[in-house]
């Protein structure tokens, strides 16, 4: 009977021996699992970061890239770049593959990038690309970054020279200053300038902020040998969003080689219309049904720029009207040019279309102007309006000279355009007695010269409100002048 329970006590332990084990085993192999899937999710987690590294470094690789292929080109070498085949950029046709090596040389990974090339007249270029180790290749990050070239629409105002906006300007968008800049308006955006001093040319006494306002209290005056010591003041009631100089200058000579592609374009390359020398110029009146009108001027009045008679179209004789047998009328060229080799009188409304009217006199005279404003027609009594403030409606006018406002413009006067005035100024000239409302500009203003709308005796528009259109900022007029480095905007992982 002993030697049974004997047994029976060894089995027992035997059994709680196994069980134990068996216990024992399991959590072992738990555990074991479990810092196998750390090991592994950790060593995942570590290719997956560095295949994010090596999607940034094809990134990085493509903006190396395009500055080696189109920094300091001019707009018509930047188009012949990405139109060509032979061979095409890289990650257009088909996508381009590239090494990623650590710092000793070794090659750890790849990049796969595809490149969606910009649409005529953007400065948009989208790239797309992916990344992996050569230790875990199936382990995939992509990227997604926006490259885009600064345009000469970005500002509510560019000026090359010194200007002053007066009491009675807002300014909606940024504004930058070559040669400095006074501003006694409201400005809801940043205002810089590319000097810290200057000696302001509208009075006597000394040297001034680069950007400095009158606006009681006046400002300090600068140590302009020594920056640190007059703190700039805040002046949150006139720079709304601060005052930045000094910054680095922007150049407007680039601008003349612009307009000799622009003519090249619309002339000979098929986008766009083109208008020789004839007569003083053409008037043209944009419509909503996407055609505009075009009459060539006979004469006009050179102080007040007020149209006196049009040519017609065939045989001799004159019209007081732009109408009957001395208008033309085509369709509006669509992301495309309007080019007059001479002066163009402009005004109307679009809808759903993209239009850059360029003037300027490339084979010899006198340098050619843009005239706005006039309210002798049945179009929109001078103005030049948009339907549409999505985008889909943009207009871009670009001046070898001046873009100047008529003198019997409207009281009041609402311009939906990007200007640029290459070598002289946006404005008006000085009427004297003649007084104006309010004259409205949603768009961007580019002027070499000094702009004005108004005059310290009050003659000219009393108010002035300068409106930025945002749409600019990524979609410029067709053709409108840009720098040509590529900067990222926008990035984002797929």
């Amino acid at each position: 009977m002993s030697n049974i329970k004997s047994k029976f006590k060894k089995g027992s332990a035997l059994a709680y021996v196994l069980v134990i084990m068996s216990a024992v085993s399991i959590i072992l192999v738990s555990m074991i699992q479990y810092v196998v899937s750390q090991v592994n999710f950790s060593f995942n987690r570590l290719e997956r970061e560095k295949a994010f590294q090596t999607a940034e470094a094809g990134v990085f690789f493509y903006r190396w890239y395009l500055a080696h292929q189109v920094s300091g080109k001019t707009a018509k070498q930047i188009k012949e770049f990405w139109e060509d085949t032979s061979p095409y950029p890289y990650g257009v046709d088909s996508d381009y593959i590239g090494d990623f090596s650590d710092p000793e040389g070794g090659v750890i990974g790849q990049y796969q990038i595809q490149t969606e090339k910009p649409e005529p007249g953007s400065t948009i270029v989208t790239v797309k690309s992916t990344g992996w180790t050569l230790k875990k290749p199936n382990v995939k990050r992509t990227v997604q970054v926006r490259f885009r070239r600064p345009s000469w629409s970005e500002y509510s105002v560019l000026a090359n020279a010194f200007m002053r906006f007066g009491e009675g300007t807002t300014v909606n968008g940024k504004i930058h200053v070559n040669q400095g800049v006074r501003f006694d308006g409201v400005a809801n955006n940043v205002v810089s300038s590319s000097v810290y001093c200057v000696d302001d040319p509208d009075h006597s006494g000394g040297n001034e902020f680069g950007v400095h306002t009158h606006i009681d209290p006046t400002d300090p005056s600068p140590n302009c040998s020594d920056p640190d010591v007059v703190a700039v003041p805040e002046r949150a009631d006139v720079f709304k969003a601060g005052r930045q100089f000094p910054l680095p200058e922007v150049s407007f000579v680039g601008v003349s080689s612009d307009l000799g592609f622009m003519k090249t374009e619309a002339k000979d390359n098929g986008n766009g219309i083109y208008f020789n020398s004839a007569g003083y110029g053409r008037h043209i009146i944009l419509k909503t049904d996407g055609t505009f009108d075009v009459c060539t001027v006979n004469s006009y009045n050179s102080t007040t720029y007020v149209i006196e008679k049009y040519r017609k179209t065939s045989g001799g004789g004159t019209c007081s009207s732009c109408s009957g047998q001395c208008l033309n009328n085509y369709p509006i060229p669509d992301d495309k040019i309007i080019f007059v080799e001479d002066n163009v009188w402009v005004e109307g409304k679009i809808d759903d279309k993209k239009v850059t009217i360029a003037a300027a006199n490339l084979e010899g005279g006198s340098p050619a102007n843009i005239y706005i404003g006039m309210n002798n027609s049945d179009a929109e009594k001078g103005h030049l309006l948009y339907t549409n403030f999505n985008g889909n409606d943009i207009i871009g006018l670009v001046a070898q000279n001046n873009i100047s406002v008529v003198y019997n413009s409207e009281n009041i006067l609402e311009i939906d355009a990007a200007l640029l005035a290459q070598s002289g100024r946006v404005g008006r000239d000085y009427y004297s007695g003649n007084y104006k409302n309010t004259i409205t500009v949603n768009g961007s203003i580019a002027t070499a010269k000094r702009y004005g709308f108004a005059y310290t005796n009050g003659t000219g528009y009393a108010n002035r409100n300068l409106n930025f259109d945002n749409n600019l900022l990524y979609y410029p007029p067709p053709y409108f002048p840009t720098g040509t480095e590529y900067s990222i905007d926008l990035w984002d992982e797929l």
